[in-house]
């Protein structure tokens, strides 16, 4: 017999949804006939599979020692970089200057150092995070952001703040503005654009346009000249994301007639040859915390602003190049 108190990163999932990730090797069918027989009780009772945890609540637990992992010496996130660029950081939350070319999870080609394994190995050391004590939860990325594009990532600490934060992102009470810089100068200085995004999993590309089609989904891009360069053609533009796509700004900007310098899946490529640019500028520069709905313990963030220091190709609103 073994018990588990449950913290407050366990609280608020239901007893199968923890039992399952705490164990992962445990047949889901045997997991319910482990609660159904009183195997597994919950404060000295039995319960059911869909109850909601609370913190302090005791699981007493009647089963096999095959399920009780061992202790790994060795974690995967200590193969990451230990580079961390912090904006922000509080007891729920980061906020990470993510650079050009580093990846925010790992891919086909098992990086390891990603910036979700950094921020696991920085928590780690800080000693803020034990996978051992924390089995159903790791400290996890909230937002993405391209490989070769730059920006802020929100990093939740526990799993309130990943509830919430999550919650946030999907009703667009967390705005996000990008500095970006363009082919030639829109008629419009600001204007707020509107399309169909098809997204094309194979090639790993997306197409725009301006009538809805099969499989396409609604996007919203709102773009502010901030500067133009006339002599090299070039302008320096802020574009909020009223949806999040995938390549949205990108896709939707050349779909404008006025693609992202750099950007060799949308872009010009001679033009990006000229300027000796590989990946397109592209930098996810500006948060904005604007809840109108509660946010709970997180509501201390409410209409707060957090920006990145510089941009590595502007100047006080021009071009860097």
């Amino acid at each position: 017999m073994r018990t588990i108190t449950i913290n407050k990163n366990d609280s608020g999932q239901r007893l199968d949804k923890f039992i399952l990730k705490r164990f992962k090797t445990m047949p889901k069918s045997l997991m319910h006939k482990y609660i159904r027989t009183k195997y597994i009780k919950l404060n000295g009772k039995k319960a059911t599979p869909e109850v909601f945890l609370n913190e302090g609540d005791i699981l007493t637990l009647y089963i096999k020692d095959e399920f009780f992992e061992q202790s790994k010496k060795e974690y995967e996130f200590m193969k990451a970089s230990k580079k961390l660029d912090i904006v922000y950081e509080d007891e729920n939350l980061m906020l990470l200057d993510k650079k050009t070319g580093v990846i925010v999870h790992q891919d086909k080609n098992y990086d390891a150092d990603c910036m979700v394994n950094r921020v696991q190995r920085y928590l780690y050391e800080k000693g803020e995070y034990d996978p051992e004590s924390d089995k159903a939860f790791s400290p996890a990325l909230v937002n993405r952001i391209d490989r070769n594009t730059s920006g802020i990532i929100i990093a939740a600490k526990n799993a309130m703040a990943l509830r919430v934060l999550n919650e946030k992102v999907r009703t667009r009470e967390i705005r996000k503005f990008y500095l970006c810089v363009v082919k030639g100068c829109p008629k419009k200085k600001s204007d707020t654009l509107k399309g169909y995004l098809t997204k094309n999993e194979s090639k790993n590309t997306v197409r725009v346009s301006k009538n809805e089609v099969k499989g396409s989904k609604e996007i919203i891009t709102k773009y502010n000249v901030l500067s133009y360069d006339k002599e090299r053609n070039l302008s320096l533009c802020e574009v909020e994301l009223l949806t999040g796509r995938t390549h949205q700004i990108r896709a939707h900007m050349a779909y404008i007639g006025h693609p992202l310098l750099g950007d060799e899946k949308y872009g010009d490529k001679s033009l990006n040859r000229k300027y000796n640019q590989m990946y397109q500028l592209l930098s996810s520069y500006k948060l904005k915390f604007d809840f109108n709905t509660d946010a709970g313990e997180l509501q201390y963030l409410n209409g707060k602003e957090f920006s990145l220091k510089e941009v590595s190709f502007t100047q006080d609103d021009k071009i860097n190049l």
